[in-house]
């Protein structure tokens, strides 16, 4: 996370059209009420936290959280720390392929989360067809729109 934490300051100037582009999508393609509760896995500056419920965003980089607003927790997504099944909807943009282990955050998100499952993957990422397979093997891919840089993967639980 050292890379993060050295860009933080200039990451919104860097990535927010492009990460907001792909929250329109996202947005338009779930449904979430003011009740729903939501995760940001790999939430970075918050920029993909924008939605109109209650959102918890999770990241490894401390220096990406203080740039961010809203209610953030500084963790791995290998280790999440909350209960079974307690987020209506999961949702991670773009940040999988810095995961340390993809497959145990995988399970980590499938754990907390309940119905709602949206995985945004960087389709230039050397691990994007292991991520792919790995969304094919742990979830009900509901329907996957193919954006610039990304895929994006929208599931529910098997």
């Amino acid at each position: 996370m050292e890379y993060y934490d050295a860009i933080a300051e200039g990451y919104d100037g860097l990535h927010k059209e492009e990460q907001l582009n792909k929250l329109a999508i996202i947005k338009g393609n779930i449904k979430i009420s003011k009740d729903s509760k939501l995760l940001d896995v790999g939430c970075g500056t918050g920029i993909s936290s924008d939605f109109k419920c209650f959102v918890v965003g999770v990241d490894k980089s401390i220096e990406m959280l203080r740039q961010g607003k809203g209610l953030n927790v500084n963790s791995c997504a290998e280790n999440l720390p909350f209960k079974d099944k307690v987020f209506d909807c999961v949702v991670s943009v773009t940040s999988i392929h810095n995961f340390s282990s993809i497959k145990k955050a995988m399970g980590e998100i499938k754990r907390v989360g309940r119905q709602c499952f949206v995985f945004s993957v960087l389709k230039k990422s050397k691990k994007f067809e292991g991520i792919k397979r790995l969304v094919e093997s742990s979830f009900q891919i509901d329907k996957v729109i193919e954006e610039a840089k990304d895929s994006i993967f929208f599931c529910s639980t098997v």
